[in-house]
């Protein structure tokens, strides 16, 4: 909206009666900021005209009509939606035909009313004419107020339906450009079909030809050294405009949009097989959004090892398609290496194609490869027309991300799936830990840049670039290191952890005088981290490993043999001193992530240090060595940086198969940000599979009478461990197929694999079920479960009788326990041994929890925020272990929940609403009955149906 006219009164009751918008109008707050429709605004309608039928592939079940109707009034009243779907009762297809209805209906009721308001001010400037002639004493300045205002209002509404057309002319011209592809394709193929040998001889070594990727050439030194530094507006407490650094800014208008997020890339490859299934997988546009690791045709890149290497390559190889934004003439440079798959005229064409099909990120690499063009980059430049942008957590969650990559929210859908550990998943992305190493690496390359031009660089450049020189040293004194040492070789006296506000943090440091937001504001502008990873690229100084600034070594005097041996040497050097400890429940390793440069990922650490004092804590990581010590921003409230995509987005829906407890999803993430509890929609459906498909058990003890008790301080108990070990015996006896048995860490469940091996436990299963064992490698893990899986298909085949199926003791909170489909015979039981709760003495937990106590108040059962919290973050991960088995209408499975404290109802009310209504206490001889008959039933109804 024009600043002339930010203070219409608003007086005219037909214009204030609509939305004009394709993108509805971006709306402001008290502080010019954008909004989101208020609640009152949203809840002017009574009630919503609901449909009651929706474009569905097939009849729907009730609850999947449910789940759609919800949904469109949640987006037609402009909600915060929090929506419950277990997996198997095609929650997907709910929110693609229930999401996309609303999308075609609002549209065309926007068009219509339009329509009609552009007929009804051109009929009230005809009376005020009239009326002008006719009142003799009518005010001339009145009557020309009035006019103008009415062709002010009559323009806004011409430009808003000049939208709505270009939206229907891309869409006519995305169906004439799949036609006319599909025309040329096959003209094409019969045309080479039909040609002599000499011709598709000439035509294959011409596409050959084109393959060949150009060498690229060294880039002048006019490309490294910093430009003059000029900025007018170096604000104290400006955040930085985001100028993106994908460089694909556009003016395009954006059609008004759903913005689908989901965790994994595996996981939006199934939504968008899912929208071809859909009655809008011909006529709906849609593209997907991915890392470059994942979409990048470029081989000398992708060779690379880790993604930040790949990202530091890719912006390296766009520096010539940039052009410098500020006023000193740049000298003469020779041609400058670029991607040969990074030009415009081949993305634009790329843009239009991947928007006349429904396309997986497969699909789009594939035709990348095919057009010669950059899949990264042309989609997004295709997010502005395309009805649909599928994207991951980390692109839609992370502010600066976002806007590099041209996302506009104002007034569009965000639906974000799979968001049962979106609070955990904020504070995680915005969460920054830098190492020692990376610390002395960036000082000694920035040093290095200063010496070799510190002749061409101007003052203030000079003078910013040490005040970030003094930010990082006073990081590595503080940690415990010195600057003149590789810090792979410097051995700290302390080994500890602390906690720290921020502000207690910068005045420790000595940094509390340094103003962060010029600094970054600068590094920004300067975009001094690309140069730097450039002047490494070029002259690869010490691109490894701290090399300290008082041993000068000439350049090229190793060989790149010698340099090798030496990096290998060293690295095996570093896992001999590295400790190898595995935290729970997920390996991760000691060793900070590898990069050519670390500047970037220093600055987003300075970023960080910008927030509100109370929103986050620092912590300090103190290791017997420097390299793997570490600082780390740890976000504690993850609403601060939500509250963007609830203020600008129309509505915003967090969608899972597993959402309880939803208090929490409510109090940290919506009202806290001062979302109204009338503004918030709920709802939760039942599953899809009939009641008697599904036994639930909490067994509180075993054959003996012996207690399950798996807390922390008994689950060592030699008699618990014997007893847990006869109860799994027994079940694998009169369960069929395959069982997937859940241990609360990879310690526990070793723990318990060393005693049952020599108990003689383990023999006795084999007995009937073949072992498996979850590895501790990810990379290990699909091999794991294929064996398993060609176990029990095998079993279902085999004349002996002897062996059943298969186990597979696997660990919460692992791989194997989300995202896993153990549909059918895979999954036909599931055990969670004991509760996972996460270690209370973490010190990141605890600061955590005080937080919470701080700012939250204790249940009406007196219990902390803290606590609370403590106990979600258990039940979570069960309920999402739990959700493995049941997959489909048709399958059935049992849940054993081993453990005494599963029988407390404080814990059976955070299960999920579908199993906990079900779940049966337990002793144990009632229980191995009614597993046997559950089992025995679905026998007989297997051969009544044969």
């Amino acid at each position: 909206m024009c600043d002339d006219f930010s203070d219409d009164d608003g007086t005219d009751e037909l214009l204030s009666a609509i939305s004009f918008d394709i993108l509805p109008e971006v709306r402001k707050d008290a502080n010019g900021k954008n909004s989101s429709p208020s609640p009152k605004e949203t809840q002017k309608q009574d009630h919503v005209n609901v449909p009651e039928e929706f474009p569905f592939p097939f009849i729907p079940y009730n609850i999947q009509l449910g789940f759609m109707k919800a949904l469109y009034e949640c987006l037609q009243l402009g909600k915060i939606g929090i929506f419950e779907s277990p997996t198997g009762t095609g929650k997907s297809l709910s929110v693609i035909c229930g999401s996309l209805k609303w999308l075609r209906d609002y549209k065309e009721e926007q068009l219509k009313q339009l329509e009609s308001l552009m007929k009804e001010e051109a009929n009230t400037n005809e009376l005020i004419e009239a009326k002008s002639k006719d009142a003799k004493e009518l005010d001339w300045i009145t009557e020309f107020s009035e006019k103008t205002k009415k062709e002010e209002e009559l323009n806004k509404i011409l430009e808003k339906k000049a939208l709505f057309d270009a939206d229907k002319k891309i869409k006519g011209k995305h169906k004439t450009s799949k036609r006319k592809c599909h025309e040329l394709e096959s003209e094409f193929d019969n045309l080479i079909k039909s040609s002599s040998e000499d011709i598709k001889d000439a035509f294959e070594a011409e596409l050959r030809e084109i393959h060949k990727l150009e060498n690229p050439e060294e880039n002048e030194d006019a490309e490294i050294v910093l430009s003059e530094y000029i900025s007018d507006n170096e604000g104290d407490g400006e955040k930085n405009d985001s100028g993106g650094e994908d460089g694909n800014d556009t003016s395009e208008e954006h059609i008004m949009k759903i913005y689908y997020c989901s965790r994994t890339h595996s996981q939006l490859s199934q939504f968008i097989k899912e929208i071809k299934k859909s009655p809008y997988g011909d006529d709906v546009s849609v593209t997907t959004l991915a890392s470059r690791q994942n979409m990048c045709i470029n081989e000398n890149v992708q060779r690379l090892k880790s993604l930040t290497l790949i990202n530091d390559q890719c912006l390296e190889l766009q520096k010539s398609k940039k052009s410098s934004s500020t006023k000193e003439k740049q000298p003469k440079k020779q041609k400058q290496a670029s991607c040969p798959f990074y030009k415009v005229e081949r993305i634009e064409h790329y843009r239009d194609r991947i928007l006349t099909e429904v396309r997986d990120i497969e699909q789009l690499v594939n035709l990348g490869k095919q057009m010669k063009c950059c899949p990264y980059y042309g989609t997004r430049f295709s997010i502005a027309a395309a009805e649909i942008v599928a994207l991951p957590y980390n692109t839609m969650l992370h502010r600066s991300t976002r806007e590099s990559c041209g996302i506009k929210l104002e007034g569009n859908i965000v639906i974000i799936d799979e968001a049962h550990n979106l609070l955990e998943t904020i504070n995680n992305i915005h969460s920054v830990e830098v190492f020692g190493s990376q610390l002395c690496q960036a000082h000694s390359q920035l040093s290095q840049y200063i010496q070799r031009y510190r002749n061409k660089l101007k003052a203030k450049n000079l003078m910013y670039t040490n005040q970030i020189l003094f930010l990082l040293s006073r990081f590595v004194v503080y940690i415990g290191g010195v600057l003149d040492t590789p810090s792979d070789s410097q051995h700290l006296k302390k080994i500890e952890s602390k906690i720290f506000t921020i502000n207690d943090f910068l005045y420790e440091t000595k940094l509390d005088n340094i103003n962060l937001f010029k600094i970054l504001r600068y590094c920004q502008k300067s975009q001094i981290s690309k140069k730097l990873n450039g002047f490494v690229e070029k002259y690869q100084p010490s691109s490894v490993k701290y090399v300290p600034l008082s041993v000068k070594k000439p350049e090229n005097s190793r060989s790149g043999i010698s340099q090798f041996l030496e990096q290998l040497s060293d690295k095996q050097n570093s896992c001999k001193n590295t400790p190898n400890k595995v935290p729970e429940p997920v390996q991760i390793t000691n060793e900070p992530p590898e990069m050519r440069s670390p500047l970037m990922h220093i600055e987003s650490f300075l970023e960080a240090l910008t927030n509100a004092d109370k929103d986050g804590r620092i912590v300090l990581n103190r290791k017997n060595l420097l390299s793997v010590s570490s600082i780390k921003f740890l976000l504690l409230n993850p609403a601060v940086e939500f509250k963007c995509i609830v203020d600008e987005a129309r509505a915003v829906v967090i969608a899972g198969g597993t959402m309880q407890p939803v208090n929490e999803f409510k109090e940290q993430l919506f009202q806290s940000v001062g979302v109204q509890p009338e503004r918030i929609l709920e709802y939760s459906c039942g599953h899809v599979i009939p009641d008697n498909n599904l036994l639930t058990i909490a067994l509180a003890n075993g054959p003996s009478g012996q207690e399950m008790d798996f807390t922390f301080k008994s689950r060592n108990n030699v008699q618990t461990l014997n007893e847990l070990g006869h109860v799994v015996v027994n079940m694998c006896n009169v369960i069929p197929g395959g069982i997937v048995c859940f241990f609360p860490s990879y310690d526990f469940e070793n723990h318990v694999s060393s005693h049952w091996t020599t108990s003689g436990v383990l023999q006795r299963i084999s007995n009937k079920k073949k072992i498996f064992r979850e590895a501790r490698k990810a990379g290990e893990s699909d091999k794991v479960l294929n064996s398993y899986a060609q176990c029990i298909e095998k079993c279902k085949y085999s004349e002996d009788t002897k062996i059943t199926g298969a186990i597979l003791f696997s660990v919460v909170g692992g791989k194997l326990s989300e995202g896993i489909n153990f549909s059918d015979d895979l999954g036909r039981c599931v055990m969670l041994v004991g509760m996972p709760y996460p270690n209370i003495n973490s010190p990141e937990l605890k600061e955590k929890m005080e937080y919470l106590n701080a700012n939250y108040p204790s249940d009406p059962g007196d219990k902390t925020a803290g606590q609370i919290h403590y106990e979600n973050l258990c039940m979570k991960a069960v309920n999402q272990s739990i959700g493995r088995a049941i997959r489909h209408q048709n399958d059935y499975a049992t849940v054993l929940l081993l453990d005494r404290r599963y029988q407390k109802p404080s814990v059976a009310a955070k299960l999920p609403g579908w199993i906990q209504k079900d779940v049966k206490n337990k002793n144990f001889g009632p229980a191995v009955a009614a597993i046997s008959k559950f089992f025995a039933s679905k026998n007989e109804t297997k051969i009544v149906q044969n």
